[in-house]
């Protein structure tokens, strides 16, 4: 039998063959849930009785938050280890965690720690290592955050003359942008989002940016899905938030302008579903009574 001469292409589903695989980016794949922390037994609390009262002092402090919206503390100055180590087994540990940097020359630090109880935070002032105020506090974000970005914002923002750098073209009509935008945001106005994912910046750009803005001392850190990095800039009003995925790969790169971003806050209804399950915890512990 002859060959025939035509060469047969079948087509038709399943008989197209890609050339190049696609290969998509991995996306966060799970999401930080309320996970109860390993309650001490009831008795075990009641020999406690100033873990016990502390605890307490925390449940009327969230009332008063709830009722006016402004932050509480309650120390833990005046606690035994024992007694620390059992306020911190029950309030766990949650999924935001912060970090105030030293000022230079200096080495005084601040160390934050959501409790699993949205809205409950553990915050330790550090003097190098050694804790010099040790407290528990109840409100949206602990106050010292926005304090110290306040601090840390300059008088102008820095300017470049003469030839730009190699590879810099888009940073400097950005930064206009951006100026424009913390120049003018009020408090109780949404945050302006630059998304710099979708633009084309270099790495030059990216950098030739984070100079002219600066980097201040705050440093949030969130897990409820993915990961979020946030620190302050050097200019009003300015954050910088960074979204990886399980990879550690950057999904999305912004400049926020405005409050500090709601992805580290705790909003009211986290507040008030803390205040249900933490009367929930310490009714558990009353039993031991």
């Amino acid at each position: 039998m002859m060959d025939f001469p035509i060469p047969v292409r079948v087509v038709g589903a399943g008989s197209h063959v890609e050339e190049d695989e696609l290969v998509y980016m991995a996306m966060p794949q799970g999401m930080e849930t309320f996970r109860a922390p390993i309650l001490p037994e009831p008795e075990e609390i009641a020999a406690h009785g100033a873990a016990k009262a502390a605890l307490q002092a925390v449940e009327r402090a969230l009332a008063e938050v709830l009722a006016d919206g402004e932050n509480r503390s309650v120390t833990l100055a005046d606690l035994s280890a024992e007694d620390r180590a059992l306020v911190n087994s029950v309030l766990g540990e949650g999924e935001v965690s912060a970090c105030v940097q030293a000022q230079s020359g200096e080495d005084r630090t601040v160390q934050i720690q959501e409790s699993v109880y949205a809205g409950i935070w553990r915050v330790l002032h550090m003097q190098g290592d050694v804790v010099v105020l040790d407290t528990v506090e109840i409100g949206t974000i602990p106050r010292v955050l926005e304090d110290v970005a306040h601090q840390d914002v300059r008088e102008t923002m820095e300017r470049w003359s003469g030839p730009l750098p190699p590879n810099v073209q888009n940073a400097p009509l950005l930064l206009g942008e951006i100026e424009d935008q913390f120049t003018t945001w009020q408090a109780g106005q949404a945050a302006y989002v630059v998304n710099l994912t979708l633009l084309p910046m270099s790495n030059e750009d990216i950098g030739f940016m984070d100079h002219h803005l600066g980097t201040g001392r705050v440093l949030i850190l969130s897990r409820g899905y993915g990961n979020c990095r946030i620190t302050n800039c050097r200019v009003p009003n300015t954050w910088r938030v960074v979204y990886y995925n399980s990879q550690d790969i950057v999904i999305l790169n912004t400049v926020e302008i405005g409050a500090l971003p709601d992805v580290a806050r705790a909003a009211r209804e986290d507040l008030e579903d803390t205040q249900h399950r933490f009367r929930e915890v310490l009714a558990w512990l009353e039993d031991g009574q």
